[in-house]
């Protein structure tokens, strides 16, 4: 029995070397990044709670965008997988340019939407506490305050967009096809970028002004043209070695019978990512309800979550380029004996990570300079995370599992149709029906992922995912 369960869920150190090889250079990029975040919201916090607000709410509707981009990339990134693992580099150069087209669109539209509707947007986050909430017995902020540095944040970092298209066009494609350091670089000199230019403008150093929040803005956006130029210049100077960026740019014309065909398997991810974000928002929305404290808390909760999740979402990476790989060769014995092991290391670290930020879930916020209340919310929505963060390792490595063998309407159906029609339901019902705190609400909408977990489990277990696309 544990030599039967050892030799499904455990691999050689080969495995591990390889597992690592890819994974480790995301962690590192992911870590850094996160942790210059918490740094940066930090520094953020220390100007008041409705300055940190404001910039956590229009990080919020970033989100999206940057789902939005996640999904359209990565979508046809499942064709750029398989077709590297079947050595098809003009069928990459095919994905590149798609990638291109549907990044302008994205980009675009979305600058459009924020310059037209940026400050109903910000609105919808800012509501008074009511007497029924944790909150009633402290004060619930400036809302006006919090619009207004939310608005000026907001008119500064949208000149970061242009940056992020280009930057992920380019990552996602190096990722897909094993190259997984130069990401890893550029995110690294990026985030110590921010990092420096954050303590520069935000508190006025050598001789520049104190910007406040535009400072963090202005700090962001110059951050992310460094880490464009640095991948774009790698990807130009080493097309000698990664040679589907030889004659990347002879055109950008797309063969149209192949533009179907990624828009028709990826438009499901593009989809779900664009709906799963937009449920983020709305849930976040439905917990603000509760008043501007549980909009501070929980964006001191997540910036701390993230840098504790960088290992199950590394592994969501790893299935993405291992396995893709794998059923891109016509491998589907290894892709499956490998997705397991991916998945249950997953699953191992979450629970040991998970108790560690449990133990230590009343001292993070603690770092801001916030009121009691917020850091009460705070502490309370990270002992949530970690307890879920079991859940949210298999939910994760699934997805990704999924996806890898192109089945895309059902990713689609398992992620966002369940989080509209399930999870933001749920949060908003409990939130106008009851008077649950916060926090309780947070979990039980977590708990519902449980259904989630069940369905994954059975969609892994039969293979549904085991499938070769490039040769469809």
């Amino acid at each position: 029995m544990l030599a039967s369960f050892k030799k499904k869920y455990i691999g050689d150190h080969a495995f591990y070397r390889k597992l690592f090889g890819i994974a480790f250079p995301i962690m590192i990029q992911n870590g850094m990044s996160n942790f210059v975040n918490l740094l940066d919201n930090i520094m953020v916090g220390q100007l008041g709670t409705e300055q940190m607000s404001g910039v956590a709410i229009v990080n919020q509707l970033l989100f999206v965008y940057y789902l939005l981009i996640f999904g359209g990339l990565s979508g046809v990134g499942i064709f750029t997988a398989q077709y590297f693992g079947s050595k098809d580099d003009e069928g990459i150069r095919h994905t590149f340019r798609y990638k291109l087209w549907l990044g302008f669109i994205i980009t675009v539209s979305t600058i459009l939407v924020f310059l037209w509707k940026g400050d109903t947007l910000i609105g919808l986050y800012l509501n008074s506490s009511t007497e029924s909430t944790i909150e009633s017995a402290a004060e619930s902020g400036n809302l006006e305050a919090t619009l207004h540095y939310g608005l000026n944040y907001l008119g500064i970092i949208l000149f970061m967009i242009p940056a992020i298209y280009i930057t992920q066009v380019y990552c996602s494609t190096l990722r897909e096809c094993g190259e997984t350091k130069v990401p890893m670089v550029a995110g690294v000199v990026s985030v110590f970028t921010n990092f420096v230019l954050n303590i520069v403008l935000i508190f006025g150093m050598l001789g520049f002004p104190a910007m406040g929040v535009n400072g963090a803005a202005l700090a962001t956006v110059i951050a992310r043209y460094v880490e464009m130029l640095i991948v774009v210049i790698w990807s130009i100077r080493n097309s000698h070695t990664h040679t589907y960026f030889k004659g990347m740019f002879r055109t950008i014309k797309v063969p149209f019978n192949l533009a179907i065909k990624y828009f028709l398997k990826g438009m499901p991810i593009l989809l779900n990512e664009g709906l799963w974000s937009v449920g983020v928002a709305m849930l976040t929305q439905a917990y603000s309800l509760r008043g501007l404290n549980v909009i501070a808390g929980q964006n001191i909760a997540n910036t701390i979550n993230n840098i504790f999740n960088i290992v199950f979402i590394a592994m969501g990476d790893a299935v993405a380029i291992i396995i893709g790989q794998y059923l891109g060769a016509g491998d589907m014995k290894k892709a499956k004996d490998e997705d397991n092991k991916i998945i249950a290391f997953a699953i191992f670290t979450s629970i040991i990570i998970g108790s560690i930020m449990f133990a230590f879930s009343g001292l993070f916020p603690k770092l801001y300079n916030t009121n009691d209340l917020a850091r009460l919310v705070a502490t309370h929505f990270l002992m949530v995370q970690a307890v879920a963060m079991t859940k949210d390792s298999f939910l994760h490595t699934s997805y990704f599992t999924i996806r890898a063998g192109g089945k895309t309407i059902i990713t689609f159906l398992f992620d966002s149709v369940f989080m509209m029609v399930v999870s933001v339901p749920v949060a908003y019902a409990l939130v106008l029906m009851t008077n649950l705190g916060p926090a309780t609400i947070f979990a039980l909408v977590h708990a519902a992922d449980l259904i989630k977990c069940a369905v994954g489990y059975v969609l892994i277990k039969k293979g549904i995912w085991l499938q070769n696309i490039v040769k469809e």
